[in-house]
């Protein structure tokens, strides 16, 4: 069960991996909105997403013997480059597999994160068929 001394052991494991971004605000979207709001700018993350806390913490909280049997991951958004960059950084091995059909643009941007571990395999719908089969693929 996830509780508040997970979350502070969590934060402590990649407090030193990663930025701490900045929350800021608009004064125009405030008025258009009648809200005050706030921006979480985690466009600012190592690897453009709040997906690389996850991703750093996962690999950062694994056995030695888990690490040296390596990652495999299915992706070709956010999750993808912040799983192969955390990887790298910890020394561990990772494959992700992007669907054929994913955008070039993001296939290119994967690939210069860790070249060698990103490969194409089936479509978009054959994820949606894996995850099918396995609803707790993401787990």
């Amino acid at each position: 069960m996830l509780n508040i001394e997970l979350i502070q052991e969590a934060r402590a494991r990649i407090a030193s991996r990663i930025h701490r971004t900045p929350v800021l605000t608009s004064r125009q979207f405030n008025e258009a909105s009648g809200k005050e709001v706030f921006f979480k700018c985690e466009n600012f993350q190592r690897a453009g997403a709040f997906k690389i806390r996850g991703a750093t913490n996962k690999i950062q909280s694994l056995t030695p013997d888990e690490k040296q049997h390596g990652i495999v991951a299915f992706s070709s958004g956010n999750h993808a480059q912040a799983v192969a960059l955390a990887g790298r950084e910890a020394g561990v091995r990772v494959l992700v597999a992007m669907p054929q059909d994913a955008p070039a643009a993001r296939s290119q941007r994967r690939a210069r994160t860790a070249p060698k571990s990103f490969f194409t395999i089936g479509t978009n719908k054959t994820a949606k068929r894996l995850h099918s089969i396995s609803p707790n693929a993401n787990d």
